[in-house]
């Protein structure tokens, strides 16, 4: 069989020639990988560079590669945080003609961190809740979308700074399926795998020394088991309410969008007495801030991020002459929006030198200099100002903190 190339666009097919494909993973010569840390993963994996872009290379069998490839495009199709496929080559032989594996491709996701790199010094508990909060967001969004993954685990997981928490990313769908809608026997084994493996990872790196002391692998097992229920309830359980008091279904709708879900669809019932209003909403899928943050400015940014950001943004706009919320006459938001991008958060962003960001994008960046501008006034009992607080972070928390924000990948 010649040899193969399936790709998502047409231009990766000509730079994905140049690798030796006729070589094993495992033999690829160092000229063609690129030294970034992997995670635990059943098959062979190596990460390349095609063009412009960092590849992560995996080999294994014909018919699960094109059908995880399949399944990751699915994903990426209904929006849900997953590594981005790019292509599967198949009929691969060595220099003799003896048949090779087919590779899965996937691009690199930028600043990213597979869970060992992040125990890499010893990992405090607070830091533990968050990753638990990101892999339960990120299993309801699954599960919302009618995904079974069959394998949730921190070692599939991918996760990226975002605001203060993590987002975290399916890296592993060789197990999943995609159905209309899953049942609750299909969450629960789903979430029982998550307890299991969760934990069986925690014991492996309590065994090497890399694991806080007060973290209890098997609690923390449970942990992702409460706050997935928790989110799963608070996204889809009916509520009552007494007739009239509408605001209260305007109420759960909010709370819902700050948890960062759409409602897609609502069902409102009326009791026969007439006494009560029962109100199921329908949330189709997390990002709420980023589609908006995205609509007025253009920037694609993780969801807390979009969310600290919309504040900013929205704290800049009401010191503008032109900001006129309900007045005809004056500039739209989107205008506004776009000029704070331009004034404001570009400015700030390059401000910050290149070689000190390490692995933080834009928005990441400016998050931080938020912060940084928050506890300077803070201390000092008035607002600082962000080009105060933007010297302050280059000259005095940029250059410790870049020795630990170096570029990661899969």
């Amino acid at each position: 069989m010649a040899l193969q190339i399936n790709a998502t666009n047409p231009e990766h097919p000509a730079l994905l020639l140049e690798l030796p494909w006729h070589l094993p993973l495992e033999d690829w010569p160092e000229e063609y990988l690129v030294p970034l840390p992997r995670g635990i993963s059943r098959h062979v994996v190596r990460y390349s560079r095609a063009g412009d872009e960092v590849i992560a290379v995996k080999e294994l069998a014909e018919r699960p590669a094109l059908r995880e490839y399949e399944l990751l495009r699915d994903l990426d199709r209904i929006g849900i945080p997953a590594v981005d496929p790019l292509a599967v080559v198949t009929g691969r032989t060595d220099d003799s003609g003896a048949p090779l594996e087919s590779v899965l491709v996937t691009r690199h996701l930028g600043g990213s961190m597979p869970y060992r790199s992040m125990f890499e010094t010893t990992m405090r508990p607070a830091t533990m809740h968050r990753l638990m909060d990101a892999l339960a967001v990120l299993l309801v969004r699954l599960h919302l979308a009618g995904f079974a993954w069959g394998d949730c685990s921190l070692s599939n997981t991918l996760f990226r700074r975002d605001a203060g928490a993590y987002a975290a990313y399916l890296v592993d769908a060789e197990t999943g399926d995609l159905h209309p809608q899953l049942s609750t026997g299909q969450r629960e084994y789903d979430l029982d795998l998550a307890r299991v493996n969760i934990s069986g990872e925690l014991l492996d790196l309590e065994a090497s020394g890399a694991l806080h002391p007060s973290v209890d692998p098997i609690e923390f097992g449970m942990e992702i088991c409460a706050r997935y229920r928790g989110l799963w309830d608070e996204l889809t359980r009916a509520s009552v309410y007494p007739a009239g008091k509408y605001h209260y279904i305007e109420r759960r709708i909010r709370r819902l969008n700050d948890l960062g879900f759409d409602v897609a669809e609502m069902q409102i019932e009326h009791a026969s007495n007439g006494d009560t209003v029962s109100f199921v909403p329908k949330v189709v899928d997390a990002g709420h801030h980023q589609r908006q943050l995205l609509r007025l400015t253009g920037l694609d940014t993780e969801e807390n991020q979009a969310r600290r950001l919309l504040n900013d943004l929205e704290s800049w706009m009401a010191t503008q002459d032109d900001y006129a919320p309900g007045d005809p006459l004056g500039a739209r938001p989107e205008v506004l929006a776009h000029r704070w991008v331009r004034e404001v958060f570009r400015p700030t962003v390059r401000a910050v030198p290149v070689e000190l960001r390490g692995a933080m994008d834009p928005a990441e960046i400016y998050h931080q200099l938020l912060e940084h501008r928050w506890y300077m006034s803070e201390h000092a009992q008035h607002d600082i100002g962000i080009e105060t607080a933007v010297e302050d972070y280059i000259a005095n928390i940029l250059p410790k903190a870049s020795r630990t924000l170096q570029p990661t990948a899969e």
